[in-house]
């Protein structure tokens, strides 16, 4: 593994390759239903109404199940850490339980469709728990327990785990599961096919105009009439009810190691200590499993990628010791202002389209919920649990009035303050090989980026989303935005949205290009 590029060799990527891909639409289309974005949230969604006898197709920019869903952790739970005595607090003991049930009926769902489909994806029962090493948190952990028990889950206060490590306590809930994300994925996404779905991957969609029917367009310029769009991007890349205002991107590594299968634990665990340790195997074959670890979760752009990676990989082989770490790469999640997804029509005045979002690392539960809601509403059946989760909500911002203004100045901070000149400015000669930096070229901030051959590229600093000053991760080889979490590659191709245009190309002027060495 390269230890510079290893970061994009996701295990679930990796051991289940995509078939042939799926061309753009030829021509203009009209659906009954348009979803864009082909992670779980889209094709779950897709899948529901398909099997409902709706005539739908999934609009993908890049490939189905290969951006966010194929680089989870892969834990199907309703357990999501320190979740449920929040939600006591702020939404009510009804609130809990409704975010309860939803949550576990998708995994029951999941589990249902596996059988049915006989989808082989390596699922596995397992009890998942949220743990503290520290005894000053035992207390946080038992009215945990006490709430998710109260919400309807199977949930109690535990001290021992099949950790090799103590633990001063832990919320253990059991009935949940693990699996392959991919394999399932690419097998709803055949049988949706099957059903008479159709799949468009490299189809970009750049432009919205709501109406009865909706029109989506294509950066191939192509029309997509559709009586309902559903936006499934994880983060809406059409931002109507200013949702950009509630939601925190964040991203978080992931490496990964074979273990003998004796020592592996069998069952799933997060911890927010140590900024979070979450731990899990899947299996691997000839004896041994696959210790999946997650953590040290920052803002995009965030400086020090390589310095977290080694932590996380520390942190991995001083608990489990004796490792050979395989894998690593990173996910990105976003968080509600009040840690609620985002489930529903898209804005107050909407009629046909709708939206999917804020899973705040739990969107494998939270996206097959989703599909089971949004298929429901397109079909005009109201849920229990639609008003928990309504985009349109307001009183739970309020509530978490504090959460949300710190959210705003963060990305007030970075709009304003990352445009004011730095008191030393690097130059283009002073970047080495494999790094990036944003440089004042002609007036102009740019994203000046050398390769490993000393070749340089220059684009503009500027996200093409809202306008904010990315900045370059420089272990995954990207310019990524720290206000919503755009990303893109060095030649300035989007990798991940909400932004939905690269990065204008810059010319870097040839007294500007010495190498660092010269």
């Amino acid at each position: 593994m390269n230890p510079r590029t290893g970061i994009q060799s996701s295990y679930w990527l990796e051991t289940a390759p995509p078939p042939a891909p799926a061309p753009p639409p030829s021509g203009d289309l009209t659906v009954d239903v348009a979803v864009v974005g082909g992670g779980i949230a889209g094709l779950s969604t897709a899948w529901e109404l398909v099997r409902q006898g709706r005539e739908v197709a999934v609009l993908e920019a890049d490939r189905v199940a290969a951006g966010v869903t194929g680089r989870t952790t892969a834990k199907l739970t309703a357990q999501h850490t320190l979740i449920y005595d929040h939600l006591r607090r702020t939404r009510g003991p009804e609130g809990a339980r409704l975010y309860a049930r939803s949550q576990s009926e998708a995994i029951r769902y999941a589990a249902g469709l596996v059988d049915e489909l006989g989808i082989d994806c390596e699922w596995e029962e397992a009890a998942a728990h949220t743990y503290a090493e520290d005894p000053r948190h035992v207390a946080e952990l038992r009215a945990e327990a006490e709430a998710a028990r109260e919400a309807g889950l199977p949930a109690e206060f535990v001290t021992g785990t099949d950790l090799p490590f103590a633990v001063a306590g832990a919320v253990r809930v059991s009935g949940q599961a693990q699996f392959h994300p991919r394999k399932y994925l690419l097998a709803l996404t055949e049988d949706l096919r099957r059903r008479g779905g159709t799949v468009y991957e490299g189809t970009r969609v750049v432009g919205l105009t709501e109406g009865d029917p909706c029109v989506l367009r294509t950066d191939a310029g192509v029309s997509v009439r559709a009586r309902e769009v559903v936006i499934a991007t994880h983060y809406p890349i059409f931002d109507r009810a200013l949702l950009f205002t509630r939601l925190s991107p964040r991203r978080e590594l992931v490496v990964a190691a074979t273990i003998d299968e004796d020592r592996a634990p069998r069952d799933m665990y997060i911890t927010p200590e140590r900024n979070t340790r979450s731990v899990r195997s899947a299996p691997y074959g000839d004896g041994k499993r696959l210790l999946i670890v997650t953590g040290e979760h920052f803002t995009p752009g965030a400086a020090d990628v390589e310095e977290r990676f080694a932590r996380l990989s520390a942190w991995a082989d001083e608990h489990f010791t004796g490792l050979t770490f395989t894998h690593r790469w990173a996910t990105q999640d976003n968080d509600s202002t009040d840690s609620v997804p985002l489930v529903g029509p898209l804005h107050h005045g909407s009629r046909h389209t709708y939206v999917a979002t804020g899973f705040g690392g739990w969107g494998l539960s939270g996206g097959i919920m989703a599909g089971r809601l949004l298929s429901e509403q397109i079909n005009g059946r109201t849920v229990a649990w639609s008003g928990l989760y309504d985009p349109r909500r307001l009183a739970p911002v309020v509530r978490e009035g504090m959460s949300f203004l710190k959210h705003q100045a963060q990305v007030a901070r970075h709009f304003v303050g990352d445009r004011l000149p730095a008191m030393t400015a690097p130059a283009v000669g002073d970047i080495p090989p494999g790094h990036g930096a944003v440089i004042r070229l002609g007036g102009q901030q740019c994203a000046v980026h050398r390769d490993e051959t000393g070749s340089l590229q220059a684009v503009s600093a500027r996200c093409t989303h809202l306008g904010c000053i990315v900045a370059f991760n420089d272990a995954e080889q990207a310019w990524e935005c720290p206000c919503h979490g755009s990303r893109f590659a060095p030649d300035g191709r989007i990798l991940q949205g909400p932004a939905v245009r690269p990065l204008e190309k810059r010319d870097i002027p040839q007294t500007e290009q010495a190498s660092p060495e010269s």
